[in-house]
């Protein structure tokens, strides 16, 4: 779907997160905020994820989505017409295996988000995150995460983090 601002994560950014997480995300629950074309999320389902949520207020994205999910017969997907900082916000402590976090790159959303993803991870949970630019390891530091796995392709800048233990 073409859409100015969308940017669906590339093939080769989406096979080194899968890979990175492992390729079996059996009994996992996981959340696809700003879901947009909803592929995180439903690439989660399709590894064995026992729950994803999908979170996007677009209308004709949703729309989409629903179409994948039927197509795809895609098991424990749930989608969200709402804003993902609110839905993130709304989600039960602790309660999340992994939040994927890939707002508009021209937003101020990055600091929003992941301050909403942190609150309903599990404590050993992994927030990733597409950025326009790296994200600052003192930055992290501040909101008590730092950087596991980075990956740069092309505009996009693919992190894996976690809290600091």
């Amino acid at each position: 779907m073409e859409r100015e601002g969308l940017r669906p994560t590339p093939d080769r950014v989406r096979e080194t997160l899968f890979n990175w997480l492992g390729q079996d995300l059996s009994g996992w629950h996981c959340v696809d905020a700003f879901a947009g074309t909803g592929i995180l999320g439903l690439e989660s389902a399709s590894r064995g994820a026992k729950s994803v949520q999908l979170f996007e207020l677009d209308k004709s994205l949703c729309q989409a989505i629903e179409q994948h999910i039927v197509r795809l017969k895609a098991q424990g997907v749930t989608l969200s017409k709402m804003d993902a900082i609110q839905g993130l916000s709304h989600l039960p402590k602790a309660s999340v295996d992994v939040v994927f976090i890939d707002p508009p790159f021209q937003s101020d959303l990055f600091g929003p988000a992941i301050k909403a993803g942190m609150g309903c991870l599990k404590a050993l949970g992994q927030l990733y995150v597409e950025s326009p630019k790296p994200l600052q390891a003192e930055w992290l530091k501040d909101m008590g995460l730092e950087c596991a796995k980075y990956l740069k392709a092309g505009q996009v800048h693919a992190h894996l983090l976690h809290r600091i233990q």
